[in-house]
């Protein structure tokens, strides 16, 4: 009890020393669990991770990979740039890390092509924590960037079953009847209701039909766990289901990025070998950027999804604790991880912001074709915009077609932006955040924007781009907290509301309506 009340402690400490210089909390985790494994024997601690903090840090990757498959569509995955650019980039990393380990650190061939496998992958649990923190897991690259890290996880299965003669028994065959077990989880769901039980419903399924039950059939749990979340995807409560899991899986991963951090402390060959990936590590997002451009996305999606998918892959550890030639090179991997976590959170923190600072030199990469994250520039007769159509944003929307107004809805969700249309609204698909979109739209006739997207950075970005693009009507936004309000203001909104207090007063209004009209 003591080594897990110290890990918690430290954990606070460092991700609260992180968080008030700009940096995502997960980092301070790392460096928290580094700090743990130096200083902690010292003080009786234990040299490595507990059986305790193991355990929960896997209880929130199920968690994590399950509310991710929540969020997605099948079809996704099998789009070219997905399918394609994943088995590109994995063959060309291999082909480029191979020789430069075996030169630098191993004599033996095979360990260089193994640690060349780990090395390609790419972390599916540091990309989905970014993508979500940023409200990006919806968005094209954000999907591109999740289907990615699907069909890898694929490839590292396929290769523990050959390395490490873990193949698959006749059992496995049953993940193809999983679909049918669709209607009973829809029902499952249904009957569930909207308290506690809705969440012991999500861990359930994540934990124990998806973790423990694909692990029975000789599959990965992570596997099973994404297939739950999948299978869930299409129902109306998904989102609701994983909003309730939310917490609970943030507390959990936080015992994994501890548990990465402590994963032992390196001796000098570790850390240079550590080092020196970590100068690699530009080298896989160049990798992917040209080969997402080669499948016609443009110079911003293929940036921002190759940011997000630079640093290696905790799975890769798996993959070489799994294989025994690759055994000894475990603790400079995970060091190596952990560099690459350090390296490449703070980078995606400001993706949107460096990628404006090179768009000029970026965008001459761009194929002269049509590209399949193409966004508009004629808004049609519209005279009010509302970006982010979520619950918000759509009630916004219909007000407004009350009102005898035109709008015109925006979301970054393509999939959010076809079921609107098929409910018969004008959505269209744009990104708030892409200065391609400001660069070649149409304003006239817009008299009014509202700022319905939930991340405040979307609305920070889009209330300057539309200040910077000559737009001279009504701003209007939300907030969910009041330190929000002053930002949005100074970024161009003419009015800012928080949402809650918004709610409450509204509520207020109809409850005392009645009593008036009572006593007249």
């Amino acid at each position: 009890m003591h080594f897990e009340v110290f890990a918690i402690g430290t954990a606070f400490v460092f991700g609260l020393m992180v968080r008030q210089i700009g940096l995502p909390p997960l980092v301070g985790f790392l460096a928290a669990g580094f700090f743990i494994n130096f200083i902690g024997p010292g003080f009786g601690m234990p040299v490595e991770t507990g059986p305790i903090l193991d355990y929960v840090a896997e209880l929130g990757v199920l968690l994590l990979l399950f509310t991710i498959g929540l969020k997605l569509k099948l079809r996704q995955i099998t789009e070219p740039q997905v399918i394609g650019g994943a088995l590109i980039h994995f063959a060309v990393s291999v082909a480029l890390f191979t020789p430069i380990v075996w030169l630098l650190f191993t004599s033996g061939w095979l360990s260089a092509v193994l640690i060349g496998i780990a090395l390609a992958f790419s972390s599916t649990v540091l990309s989905a924590k970014i993508l979500e923190a940023k409200r990006e897991l919806g968005t094209f690259h954000g999907r591109t960037a999740i289907g990615i890290l699907i069909v890898q996880d694929i490839i590292a299965l396929v290769v523990l079953a050959i390395f490490a003669g873990k193949l698959p028994g006749p059992w496995a065959l049953l993940i193809f009847a999983t679909p049918l077990l669709r209607p009973l989880l829809f029902r499952l769901l249904d009957l569930a209701g909207h308290d506690e039980v809705l969440l012991l419903t999500g861990m359930m399924l994540s934990l124990v039909v998806g973790g423990v039950g694909f692990e029975l059939i000789s599959l990965k749990g992570e596997i099973g766990a994404l297939v739950m979340g999948l299978l869930l995807s299409g129902h109306p409560r998904a989102g609701e289901l994983s909003n309730s899991l939310w917490a609970l899986k943030e507390v959990f991963l936080i015992g994994f990025f501890l548990s990465i951090g402590m994963s032992g402390l390196p001796d000098w060959n570790a850390l240079s070998f550590a080092l020196a990936l970590g100068l690699l590590l530009p080298l896989k997002g160049v990798l992917f950027f040209f080969i997402l451009i080669a499948f016609k996305l443009r110079a911003r999606t293929s940036f921002v999804t190759a940011l997000s998918l630079m640093a290696y892959s905790e799975f890769g550890l798996i993959v070489a604790a799994g294989i025994p030639a690759a055994e000894e090179y475990l603790v400079p991997l995970a060091i190596a991880v952990s560099v690459s976590f350090l390296i490449a959170a703070p980078l995606n923190r400001f993706a949107h912001a460096i990628f404006e600072r090179f768009e000029t030199q970026l965008q001459r990469f761009e194929l002269q074709a049509r590209h399949p994250d193409e966004q508009p520039t004629d808004l049609g007769d519209a005279d009010v915009m509302v970006f982010g159509m979520g619950r918000t944003g759509t009630a916004a929307y219909t007000a407004l077609i009350d009102k005898g107004h035109r709008p015109v809805g925006l979301d970054a969700d393509m999939y959010k932006v076809e079921g609107h249309a098929g409910a018969g609204r004008n959505v269209i698909f744009a990104d708030a955040e892409d200065s391609n979109f400001w660069h070649g739209v149409d304003l006239k006739g817009i008299s009014a924007a509202v700022l319905a997207m939930d991340d405040l950075e979307a609305k920070l970005i889009a209330a300057r781009m539309l200040r910077a693009s000559g737009f001279s009507g009504t701003i209007v936004s939300h907030a969910l907290h009041a330190d929000h309000v002053e930002q949005i203001a100074e970024a161009g909104a003419d009015q800012t509301y928080l949402t809650m207090q918004e709610a409450g007063e509204s509520l207020a209004a109809h409850a005392i309506e009645p009593a008036v009209v009572r006593e007249t």
